[in-house]
């Protein structure tokens, strides 16, 4: 595995950062001891790297994981903490859920534009007087939007930024991959690290993970891929493919055949924009929720492609 310092955090982390949403109650739902044996191959396989959020309800996955590593790993967490209580609350539950004093990366989550850093000022400072004690490694903001990436050039204090990455640009909510390419390598030149995320679209782009991988380890200015991964045969697939080894055919062929389902996450607006995206007509309206005929749907993921929030995911 190669490793990589993240900007200038100071922290080494490896090229293959372990996505940990994919694990938990909003999306695999894996129990505890089996979410954290898949986190602990990846961990024993040389990634040392992890992102999760307060939101992925996944730290007592991580911390039981972490217990039983070889070696240190590196934790990105994110909160939506806006004021100053929010942000003490957000610190020691991770600090308690994970059983660590020390947090390695920070984040303000899903930030949008100078606008909503600015709203959420009061907690950025306290992360900052984190980092001043030592209780935080590096602060960071996580982003679908690239005016947040913008504004972050214009800030001093943040060492590490969480941004979508994928060759098409899904989930990237006010501009195109190009755009956002050209604010991530500002951002890099500046210093601050850079890891990736949604390099599969979200699930969308699964038919297609070569390709997706080649395209963000290629870029030069981005530090590392932030990947989601299930189960054990992920993990390894992933890795030998990152490592250039040739990936064992057993292993791909259970893969490819894994059951997938079309995802609905609880912050769906009910806006239908997706609706006419789908040419098999498997998506309907009940009320103002957005609901999925299994059977007419394909997993093409092209209603994803149309979700501005993110919301519509392949799993």
């Amino acid at each position: 595995m190669e490793y990589v310092k993240l900007g200038r955090s100071g922290l080494e982390v490896s090229r293959l950062c372990f996505g940990g949403l994919t694990v938990g109650p909003l999306q695999a739902d894996l129990p505890v001891e089996e979410g954290a044996e898949v986190m602990l191959e990846a961990f024993n396989r040389g990634i040392n790297f992890i992102d999760t959020a307060e939101l992925y309800g996944t730290y007592p996955h991580i911390r039981r994981a972490i217990k039983k590593a070889k070696g240190e790993v590196v934790v990105a967490t994110k909160t939506y903490a806006y004021d100053r209580e929010g942000a003490v609350r957000s610190v020691e539950k991770a600090r308690t859920a994970l059983d660590r004093d020390v947090v390695d990366i920070f984040m303000l989550h899903e930030q949008e534009s100078a606008l909503t850093l600015k709203g959420h000022r009061e907690a950025l400072e306290y992360l900052l007087e984190c980092k001043a004690k030592g209780i935080v490694r590096a602060v960071g903001v996580s982003m679908h939007h690239i005016a947040a990436v913008e504004a972050v050039c214009r800030m001093d204090e943040i060492d590490v930024i969480h941004p979508i990455v994928n060759y098409k640009g899904l989930g990237i909510v006010d501009g195109t991959i190009e755009q956002m390419l050209k604010a991530i390598r500002r951002a890099h030149e500046r210093g601050i690290g850079v890891y990736a995320m949604k390099p599969l679209g979200g699930g969308n782009l699964i038919r297609h993970v070569e390709q997706c991988l080649d395209y963000v380890l290629s870029i030069p200015f981005i530090d590392s891929v932030a990947l989601g991964m299930q189960s054990a045969e992920e993990v390894v697939a992933n890795i030998h493919y990152i490592e250039g080894k040739e990936v064992d055919h057993l292993i791909t062929q259970r893969l490819k055949n894994k059951k997938r389902t079309l995802h609905i996450e609880d912050w769906c607006e009910g806006c239908g924009t997706c609706l006419t995206a789908c040419a098999h007509q498997a998506l309907y309206m009940e009320g103002n929720k957005l609901r999925v005929q299994n059977e007419k749907c394909i997993l093409c993921g092209y209603c994803g492609s149309r979700c501005r929030h993110f919301a519509i995911k392949v799993v």
